[in-house]
């Protein structure tokens, strides 16, 4: 592995993706011992010539030799493609680079709603994407999707369940935005808009854990017993994952009450229409 010295990553501390890779990079030496840093740790020196608003938005690679950065997909590109450097030659092709940018900026802008950290209302310089209305409705509409098609193919495991259709898991997801929304109108829309954002990493979390299942039951007939056991125990982890998120952003956790009434509400509809 060849490693690339003097070029130092600035990381989010609160993010566990953004440590789990930087890590890995200075763990099998693509980045050299001083090659990560957390975003929160910079100097004043280094302050003068990072755009630290850039940086919280895309993680930046300073060169600590010649005091220049890179910022976002660029700086991955240059970390990967110094050990690999058919990375950087497929990264840097136009519709390629252009797919990767945007790819990059779909999960930063939103990773505070994939994998959310505690609140730092006190702290100068954090390390917190810009919010951006366009990317966050299109994490929203992606975990829709993703969550009813997933869904759809669920229920028809389930007999004791009407005939699903994806234009009924398509309503139960969109109507559970608006059904939980309603309790925080008092709330200004980007809080209402993060909310949001967690609920539905909730259930795209909790669609995914479907589907091992739902593959498996394309091989071989799986019984209704584990069909049922398998999708209350996805229930259960995805109460303890809202109950959580709601705790860090600090909401009212009555909000887990409210989510879980819509699923009764939801499958008594279910049941009787």
């Amino acid at each position: 592995m060849k490693t690339l010295e003097n070029q130092t990553l600035l990381y989010d501390e609160d993010c566990p993706l953004c440590q789990a890779y930087t890590s890995a990079f200075v763990k099998t030496g693509i980045l050299d011992e001083n090659g990560k840093k957390p975003f929160t740790k910079i100097t004043t020196e280094e302050a003068h010539f990072i755009d630290t608003e850039r940086a919280a938005n895309e993680i930046a690679l300073i060169d600590t030799q010649n005091k220049t950065v890179i910022y976002g997909i660029d700086s991955l590109l240059k970390v990967l493609g110094n050990s690999f450097p058919l990375i950087a030659t497929i990264g840097k092709i136009k519709p390629v680079h252009f797919f990767l940018r945007k790819l990059y900026a779909f999960i930063s802008y939103n990773r505070k709603v994939i994998i959310p950290g505690p609140l730092h209302k006190n702290t100068t310089l954090k390390c917190e994407p810009s919010f951006n209305y366009k990317y966050r409705f299109l994490y929203l509409l992606f975990s829709i999707v993703v969550t009813t098609l997933i869904l759809n193919a669920c229920s028809k495991m389930i007999p004791q369940l009407p005939n699903g259709s994806l234009t009924r898991e398509l309503l139960l997801a969109t109507g559970q935005i608006i059904f939980q929304s309603a309790f925080l109108i008092r709330f200004d829309c980007k809080t209402i808009l993060n909310y949001i954002g967690n609920l539905m990493t909730v259930s795209l979390f909790g669609s995914l854990l479907l589907l091992p299942i739902i593959i498996a039951n394309s091989f071989f007939k799986i019984s209704e017993t584990v069909v049922l056991l398998w999708f209350g125990t996805t229930v259960l982890v995805m109460f303890r994952e809202h109950f959580r998120r709601v705790t860090l952003l600090e909401l009212p956790k009555w909000l887990t009450t409210t989510w879980i009434v819509y699923r009764i509400i939801a499958l008594l509809l279910i049941l009787n229409l």
